[in-house]
Formats: C-alpha cells, structure tokens, sequence
C-alpha cells in the first residue's frame, strides 16, 4: 500500500511538473529566439540608417564605421553594398558566401524589404537603405547564434533543475503521506492477526494517522472489546456447566455403585443398566462440554511438526488397532510442520482414529497421509470400513449428525471446530475402494514477521 501511494502521488507531482516546465521552456526559448532576431534586425536598421546618410546625402561614412566597429568588437559580420551591389563598408569577417550574398542583395535591392537567414550557426539580417520604393543600398548584418544557443541552454538547465528538485520533494512528501497512511493500517491489521491468533487483549492505538483510519481502530477496539467479554463469558458458561453437572453424576453414580454392591437377582440387573445409563450420560455431557469449549476458544497458534504428532498418535493407538486385528499406519513427509493451537492437532487425530477403529471391521485398514501443498498442510485419514452415504456425511460434523455413531457422535462435531478455528478445513469424502476419508487442512508454518513466535495456547478440553 504505502508504495502504490508513494507512486501515485509521485505520478501526480511528475504530470504536474512537465505540463508547468516543458511548455514554460518552449515559451521562453521562442522568446529568446525572437528577442535575439529583433535585436539583430535593430541593429541592421541602425547600421542601414548610418549608410543612408553617407549614400543618399553624400555625408561623411565615420557613423556608418564606427557602427561597423562596434560590431566588430561584439563578434559580428556587417557589410554596407551600394546601389550596383558593391560592397563599400565591411569588417574583416565576411557575411554569407560571395554567391550567395550577391543574389540575396540583388533579391533586396529589386525587392525593398527586410530579409532574415537563419542555420545553425549564424543569423543573418538584410535591410534596404532607402525607401521603401527606392533603395540606394543594403546593410548586411550577421551574428553567431552560439550566445543564443547559450542562453537557451542554461535556460533549460535551470528548469532541468527546477524539475529535479521538484521531484525530489515530490519524493518525499509522497513517502511521508503514504507511510502517514499505511503505518496505522499496519497497526491495526498487526493488532488485528495478534486477536486472530487468540490474543484477546489485543487493542491498535487510536493515534496518529487520518482520521477515518483512528476511526477504524477506535472501532476494532471496540470489537475486540466485546469478543474478549464473550470469549470469557462463555468460558465462564463452560466451566460452570462442567463443575454443576459432573458433580451430582460422580455422587449418583457412587451411590449406584453402593447399592449394586449388595443388590441381587433382578434388582442387580436393573442397577447394572442404571449404571452403563449413568456412564453413557457422564460421556455425553464430557463430549458436549468439549464441544463448547472447541467452539469458544480462541486457539494462538504454534508451529507443530505433524509427522511427529502423527507418529505419536499412531503408536498411541496401536495397542487398540492391534487388540481388533486392524492395520493402522501412518505416511507423513519429514519435517512437515503446520500452525496449531498447542495439543489441538492431537486432540482432532485422537478423535478421527477412534471414529475410524470403531468403524472399520476386523482385518480392515486405517492409513494417514500428510502433504504440503503450498501454504497448506493436508492430512487424509483413509479407512475400509462401511463408510457414510452423502446425506450422513452432509452432517456428520453437527452434534449427534450422524444417529448410528455408536459413541456420543460428538468427535467429528469437535473435529471440525478445533480445525476450524485455527483457520483450516474439514471435509468427509468416500474412499475410492469404499470406507470413508477424512480429509483435514491447515496453515502451513512461516516464518513470523515483527515478532517471535508465540510458544503458549489456548488448551481446549479433552473429548
């Protein structure tokens, strides 16, 4: 942002300034230009106004040589021709070639009026001495255009250095409005990342910068204000909840156990079913609570290395894999590493391996994959088992969406919040071969820009 602005107004300054400088320098060149030819004919004029006195009244030629003289000290060529086209007043210098100057004093003689030659060393001014109707001579003055030329170009030195200059300073003013604008933005987006990544006292400053910018960071601080009231608000709810529901099961199922301790014949059995009612339910409120959790944390992510996460996981629940006869294995890139909430990536493997050991009959198979894939991190958890049709896997990741799971059918629902929230993706697809695949994405691990990374997290319950 702050090098589109600073080109911007850079571009502006630089039209700007050529529409001003070119134009002004082509006006004052052709005034220099019409300057130097009105001098040169004045000065013409003035030696054909000697020469008419000498010519016409037959009176001393010394004005009209002294004209010549002066001439001569300024670096000029000036000729007096008579009425035959004689040359009878010159300086040393000639005035145009023999040829040349004989049929141009010829032209003005037949022709009384003022003539200008002009290339691109030298100027030349002819004027008819006489009338107009009448000329008893022609004064022939030529002048170098390097004093000319020399003007011009220090002319368009000072405007080259006036346009350099102001460049210069449309430089800077275009560097310090644009940085005068983005550096707040960056401000608030940083703030913005740090709420992001679960960071919930993050607040921007309100200082500095235009006012519809402070009034953006007034605004998310008001937003993150009120996201940190609800965030604890909810985890107040969630521990609440987990303290006034799990105490009265832990003495209810206490008693239960007391009474099943001395309890025969039917009575035992009717204690028994109470018994599997009262752990069905304590797993129930166990999963719902991890799900509240799951969805109101704010989870700042670590970097975790995923291939040693997914090893781990693997040999946590080989012993289970084995004890049903199913091969469950494990295919991760080395050094494969994602942005996680700390232990939430074991907590969403936890659940899809259970999901898939409950699934798959004896013999069966579970493979996990991981991949990278650009600023991605995939993981694929791959059975053979029965698989879900399209409607169950439509809303398998809601609470209870899928009515056959034979746990609380909270572990996918907690899946996709944790994966969710630490800004991937969870998707159910159907394996090829039949069974069902888990396909799981998140952010990659980069490197931290402005700050190091931060090593704590927002630990979610366990389901």
């Amino acid at each position: 942002m702050t090098r589109r602005i600073a080109l911007t107004v850079l571009a502006l300054i630089t039209v700007i300034l050529a529409l001003a400088v070119v134009p002004l320098g082509l006006l004052m060149t052709e005034r220099e230009q019409t300057s130097f030819r009105d001098e040169s004919a004045a000065m013409t004029r003035s030696i054909a106004s000697a020469a008419e006195e000498h010519l016409s009244d037959h009176k001393p030629e010394a004005p009209a040589r002294r004209l010549l003289a002066e001439a001569r000290k300024r670096g000029d060529c000036a000729t007096v021709y008579d009425r035959s086209g004689t040359s009878i007043l010159s300086t040393p210098c000639t005035t145009v070639a023999g040829g040349h100057a004989s049929r141009l004093v010829k032209s003005v003689l037949a022709h009384p009026e003022t003539r200008v030659t002009e290339d691109s060393q030298r100027l030349t001014t002819v004027v008819p001495i006489g009338d107009a109707s009448d000329a008893v001579g022609v004064a022939v003055l030529t002048r170098s255009t390097d004093s000319l030329n020399d003007r011009m170009l220090a002319l368009w030195g000072w405007y080259a250095l006036i346009g350099v200059g102001g460049l210069g300073a449309a430089v800077v003013v275009s560097v310090w409005l644009a940085r005068w604008v983005s550096r707040p933005l960056r401000v608030v987006d940083a703030a913005a990342q740090r709420l992001g990544e679960g960071a919930l006292d993050a607040r921007a400053p309100t200082e500095g910068g235009p006012p519809e910018v402070r009034r953006l960071a007034a605004t998310f601080n008001t937003m993150a204000g009120r996201t940190e009231a609800l965030v604890h608000g909810h985890r107040a709810v969630v521990a609440d909840v987990s303290h006034q529901l799990r105490t009265p099961l832990t003495a209810l199922r206490l008693r239960l156990d007391l009474l099943a301790a001395d309890a025969e014949g039917d009575t035992a059995a009717e204690l028994s079913s109470a018994q599997e009612e009262i752990a069905r339910l304590s797993r129930l409120v166990d999963g719902l609570l991890a799900v509240a959790r799951a969805e109101h944390a704010v989870p700042r992510p670590v970097a975790v290395r995923v291939d040693r996460v997914v090893a781990d996981r693997v040999a946590a629940w080989e012993p289970v894999a084995d004890e049903r006869r199913i091969e469950l294995s494990a295919r991760c890139r080395p050094g494969l590493t994602a942005f996680a909430g700390a232990g939430d990536l074991e907590q969403v493997l936890d659940n899809v391996i259970a999901n898939a050991l409950g699934a798959v009959h004896e013999g069966g198979q579970v493979r996990i994959s991981g991949t990278a894939h650009g600023d991605t991190v995939r993981l694929a958890v791959v059975d053979n088992g029965p698989g879900m049709n399209a409607a169950a896997r439509a809303t398998a990741f809601r609470r209870f969406g899928n009515p056959e799971a034979r746990g609380t059918g909270l572990g996918l629902a907690i899946v996709h919040r944790l994966v969710t929230a630490n800004g991937g993706t969870a998707e159910l697809a159907e394996t090829p071969a039949g069974g069902l695949t888990v396909l799981l994405a998140l952010p990659a691990a980069r490197r931290r820009r402005d700050r190091g990374t931060d090593t704590g997290g927002t630990r979610l319950g366990e389901s």
